[in-house]
C-alpha cells in the first residue's frame, strides 16, 4: 500500500508527520497523523497509542492541541491519530448538514444501513486496517494502547472491550459511555445500523462491559462543567456497569473543566502515563 507523506514537522525531538493513503476499508483517501519520538530513529522498536477524536475532528487536533507530545518523547512513546469518519466527493453526508453525524462523525463502527455502509466501516480501519499499515511501514511492536475524546472515547472504550488481549491500555476523556441511551448515539445509530435496537448493543459500551472477555482496567477524565455531560455522555452510567460487572475503573470527575482541549491538555500526562506504564510491562 502506497503511503504519501503530506506534512512532517520536528516536535520535541521527534516528528509529527501526516499521510495519505488508500482505505480499502473505507473505499476513499484516508488521512492519518503519527508521533514518532526520537527513539524511533534508534532502531528499537516501540510501543503505540492510537487516539481517536470526536465528532467535527479530524486528525490534526489532538496533535495540535492536547500537548502530548512533550511527554510522549521522553516516554519513547508512538502517537497514531486517524481521522474520524470517511471523506472524499463519494461519501456521503448528512442530507441536512448536521455536525453530529456523516462527515466528521463515523462513530467507530461499521454501518450496516444504505447509503452508509459502503464507506462508514470506521471500527475495521482503526481496529485492523490501519494497525497493520502502521506496524507494516513505521517501527512500532504489537504493544497496543487506545483512547479518545468524547465519540472518540466512545471508540476507545468500544475498541478494546471488543478485542480482549489486542489492547494492553485503554483510557477515555469525557467518552459518550452509553449511546443506546442518548440523543447522539441514538441518531447515528438508528441511521447506520438501522432502527433494530438489539444491533445497537455490541456498539455500546456500557452493554459490552457485562460480557467483556477480559477485564483491561479503564481510566476516565470526565470535567463536571462538561455541558453535554448529564444529556449525552452519562459517566454515571458507565460507573454502574463496571460495578455490576466487578470490571476496573477509574472515573475522575475533574471540578471546573469543561469538553474542551484545554481539559485534555490539563490531563493528557497521567493518560500518557497510564499507558506506558501497560506498554512497557
Amino acid at each position: 500500500m502506497t503511503l504519501e507523506n503530506i506534512s512532517c514537522q520536528k516536535s520535541f525531538g521527534g516528528w509529527h508527520k501526516r499521510y495519505r493513503h488508500r482505505s480499502s476499508s473505507l473505499n476513499c483517501d484516508m488521512v492519518f497523523a503519527v508521533y514518532l519520538p526520537p527513539q524511533a530513529e534508534q532502531g528499537e522498536k516501540l510501543p503505540v497509542l492510537y487516539w481517536l477524536s470526536g465528532l467535527t475532528c479530524t486528525d490534526e487536533n489532538f496533535m495540535q492541541k492536547a500537548g502530548a507530545h512533550r511527554l510522549a518523547a521522553e516516554l519513547g512513546l508512538i502517537i497514531v491519530a486517524p481521522d474520524t469518519s470517511p471523506r472524499g466527493p463519494d461519501v456521503p453526508d448528512d442530507p441536512d448538514g448536521a455536525w453530529d453525524f456523516g462527515l466528521g462523525a463515523g462513530f467507530y463502527l461499521n454501518a450496516i444501513q444504505q447509503p452508509w455502509a459502503q464507506h462508514y466501516r470506521m471500527y475495521d480501519y482503526v481496529v485492523d486496517e490501519l494497525p497493520a499499515l502502521i506496524e507494516a511501514n513505521f517501527p512500532v511492536s504489537d504493544k497496543r494502547g487506545i483512547s479518545g475524546h468524547s465519540m472518540g472515547g466512545h471508540g476507545a472504550l468500544v475498541c478494546a472491550l471488543k478485542n480482549p488481549g489486542r489492547y494492553r491500555s485503554v483510557s477515555a476523556f469525557a467518552p459518550i459511555t452509553n449511546p443506546l441511551n442518548c440523543p447522539w448515539g441514538e441518531k447515528a445509530f438508528s441511521r447506520y445500523l438501522g432502527e433494530d435496537r438489539s444491533r445497537w448493543r455490541e456498539w455500546d459500551a456500557c452493554a459490552l462491559l457485562a460480557e467483556a472477555g477480559e477485564k483491561l482496567p479503564l481510566l476516565v477524565d470526565q470535567g463536571d462543567r462538561d455541558d453535554f455531560m448529564a444529556n449525552q455522555l452519562k459517566p454515571e452510567a458507565l460507573e454502574a456497569a463496571a460495578k455490576a460487572a466487578e470490571h476496573p475503573l477509574t472515573l475522575r470527575i475533574q471540578p471546573g473543566y469543561d469538553h474542551s482541549y484545554y481539559f485534555i491538555a490539563s490531563f493528557i500526562d497521567d493518560h500518557l502515563r497510564h499507558h506506558a506504564e501497560a506498554l512497557k510491562a
